[in-house]
This record gives C-alpha cells, sequence and structure tokens, in this order.
C-alpha cells in the first residue's frame, strides 16, 4: 500500500514522493518517482536509479534535472533511499560511509545489520514489486542507472538480474569496491570478512562471468577526470578491463575538467536516458 508524501507538477508529467512498508527492510521504505504525461494512459517503460553515499530519494529528482528527458522519451523514472531509516543499530549515524545512507545495494549478513540493511532485496523485490502493482510501469522493459556507491549498485543489480533489467549505465561507479576503502569498509562490515562473499557484490567480478552480448546496446559508464574519488575509490578501468575480457560491451568515457559531483551527472543525464530509451522503447 503506497502514502503519498508529496507531489509536483514536472515537464508536464508529475514528482511524486511515496512512503511503503518493506518486508525485506522491516521498516517504511521511502522513493521518488517521476510519471511522463504517457503514464497517464497507459503503462510505461521505467528507469530505476540508485543514489550514492549520504543521497536519500530526493537528491536524484532535485538535482540531476532528469524529468525533461524521461518527459521527452516517455519514461518513468524511479529513486530509492540509500538506506533504511529508523533501524537503531549501535553508532549507525556515525559514519558517512556506512550505515545510515550508505546501505550499499548488499543484503546484509552480519548482526546488526542484516535485521534491516538489506537494499538488495529491497530494490530488487519489495521496491520492483510495489512500483508494477501499484503504478502504470512496464515491468518487461525496465533499466538501471546510478552514481557512485549507486553506480556500483546498479552495476551489481543488472549483471546479477539480466533478466528483470534490460538496461543499465553508471555515473562514476565504485567499480572495484573489493579493492578500494569505501567497499572493504562496507564489506567487512555487512558481509564479514570472507572476500569470496564479496565477490557476489563486486561489479568488477561478476562481470567476468557475464554471457558475451548480454546487453547487447552496452553498458554505458561516463567518469569525469577531475573527480576527487577516482584514483583511490572507482577503478573503472579494472571494470573494463574486465568486461572487455569477458567480452560485455562496455563504453566508459573519461571527461576532462568534470568532478563528481551532480554538475557532472545533469550535464550528461540525457545521454544516458537516450541510451537506456534505445533499448527499453525498442
Amino acid at each position: 500500500m503506497l502514502e503519498l508524501v508529496e507531489e509536483h507538477h514536472s515537464w508536464g508529467g508529475v514528482q511524486r514522493t511515496y512512503r511503503h512498508d518493506s518486508k525485506s527492510i522491516g521498516l517504511p521504505m521511502r522513493f521518488s518517482v517521476f510519471l511522463p504525461e504517457a503514464a497517464s494512459s497507459g503503462k510505461v517503460p521505467a528507469l530505476f536509479y540508485l543514489a550514492g553515499l549520504t543521497c536519500t530519494e530526493e537528491t536524484f529528482p532535485i538535482k540531476a534535472g532528469a524529468q525533461r528527458y524521461a518527459a521527452e522519451h516517455g519514461i518513468a523514472l524511479i529513486s530509492p533511499d540509500t538506506s533504511p531509516r529508523g533501524a537503531n543499530a549501535p553508532d549507525e549515524s556515525a559514519a558517512w560511509d556506512f550505515g545510515v545512507g550508505a546501505g550499499f545495494y548488499v543484503d546484509a549478513t552480519q548482526e546488526p545489520w542484516s535485521k534491516h540493511y538489506r537494499m538488495y532485496s529491497y530494490v530488487t523485490q519489495d521496491l520492483r514489486e510495489t512500483v508494477l502493482a501499484e503504478l502504470p510501469v512496464n515491468g518487461d522493459r525496465l533499466g538501471i542507472f546510478g552514481h557512485s556507491m549507486g553506480g556500483h549498485g546498479a552495476l551489481v543489480l543488472a549483471l546479477r538480474n539480466p533478466d528483470i533489467y534490460r538496461s543499465v549505465s553508471a555515473f562514476a561507479p565504485i567499480a572495484a569496491p573489493s579493492r578500494c576503502p569505501w567497499g572493504v569498509k562496507a564489506f567487512s562490515g555487512y558481509l564479514g570478512d570472507d572476500r569470496e562473499a564479496w565477490k557476489h557484490y563486486d561489479a568488477s567480478e561478476l562481470v567476468k562471468g557475464a554471457s558475451a552480448g548480454r546487453f547487447a546496446e552496452g553498458i554505458l559508464i561516463d567518469q569525469g577526470l577531475a573527480d576527487q574519488f577516482l584514483a583511490g575509490q572507482l577503478y573503472p578501468e579494472v571494470f573494463e578491463a574486465a568486461a572487455a575480457e569477458a567480452g560485455q560491451k562496455v563504453t566508459l568515457r573519461r571527461h576532462e575538467g568534470y568532478d563528481h559531483g551532480y554538475y557532472f551527472i545533469s550535464t550528461f543525464v540525457g545521454e544516458h536516458i537516450a541510451h537506456h530509451a534505445r533499448v527499453l522503447r525498442a
């Protein structure tokens, strides 16, 4: 059951925020949705956007300027929160890169996180099923994209669920989390010390087993070369090399002068939505 929190008209469509109960999380969760005008007369394709560290369900719709492009292509945009809220785990708000606002799109296996921090199941099951049941969205035409931690999530969810997501792209993703401080901290806390278990949530490991041509349109990644996190946290070149070895087409575009923020995302989000539209509206 969806509870409407707020609603705004935008680019001929409507931007909404909803609250609903999540079985996977065990708590209420919030997500945003943009429905283009086309959704008033039938089901439309949809893109799930996963945001990065410290963000909420409001970050993308407010900062990215994506609604105009989604309206043009007749595609819905759905953005969940980045973690449970109100789980009351010890010290869950003590750090900006772990706990609240930093769910990393994994299903935690370690206490105390395993009770509520189950963002992988939330996005792939609860959120998707709720959207398809309650909103005018075509479940056979779903794509996924994201930024930073959310770019990691988008790549992982797509590679593990190609039967759900037909297209995938990312902005400055944490592409090899098992190698970087953010990923090691999150995986150690949520998943424990078994690095074999980490591979299930590491896109650079997952793409090695991808069937050639699984995403025939290719995986689009944009990366700013002035990104302060590029050298120590992101490792897009590791994903690029692993994908090439597996035969999965990846277009990794490197942009001089662009950093890690939403000025970068808003510059290229129209091209990402067009990339997905070629697949989802085919």
